[in-house]
């Protein structure tokens, strides 16, 4: 856990925009003990760290396997040092995290993005990402706000199947 409180502290960047506020003094044992709501199932939380050669953490990822149904991961954060934005690391260090995502199962994979957080937007749109729903009104730390809910099929189901399967990310879902 030290390590991973001195890269969030060290890359502040996702919590200003996403939060309004640098990460807490506890930002990473609240990554390793947070859990999805009694009524959002789930089967395992992994938290991934990627370092480079010389050991030093780079990135970041929080993941959730079979969340709300069988198949569907869940990648709730993805940071990368900030150092390294532009340099096209994070799109490798995330096609390893959906290769592997894959072969434990996942046919689906969700995820939230803060609209105005055009980085983070771009991002996932350029990986194959389509927007199912937007949740407004989320309180994110000191902020207020809309988060785009994104899915990205990663074998031969479609969209339409994965909104089958998960009612609360239909557009016209009234669930928080």
């Amino acid at each position: 856990m030290p390590v991973l409180q001195d890269f969030f502290v060290a890359n502040p960047d996702y919590f200003l925009s996403v939060n309004g506020m640098p990460p807490r003094a506890d930002e990473a044992k609240q990554e390793f003990e947070d859990r999805p709501p009694p009524e959002m199932p789930f089967d395992q939380v992994f938290v991934v760290g990627f370092v480079d050669r010389s050991g030093s953490l780079i990135a970041i990822a929080s993941v959730i396997s079979n969340l709300l149904a069988k198949n569907v991961w869940h990648i709730g954060l993805f940071i990368v040092a900030s150092s390294l934005h532009g340099s096209g690391i994070a799109a490798l260090l995330y096609a390893g995290l959906e290769a592997w995502m894959q072969e434990h199962g996942a046919r689906w994979i969700r995820l939230g993005a803060v609209v105005g957080n055009a980085r983070a937007e771009r991002f996932w749109e350029k990986h194959g990402y389509v927007e199912v729903r937007r949740r407004a009104g989320m309180q994110l730390g000191n902020l207020i706000q809309t988060v785009r809910v994104f899915v990205k099929p990663v074998s031969t189901s479609g969209i339409g199947e994965y909104l089958n399967l998960v009612a609360r990310d239909r557009p016209e879902s009234l669930l928080p």
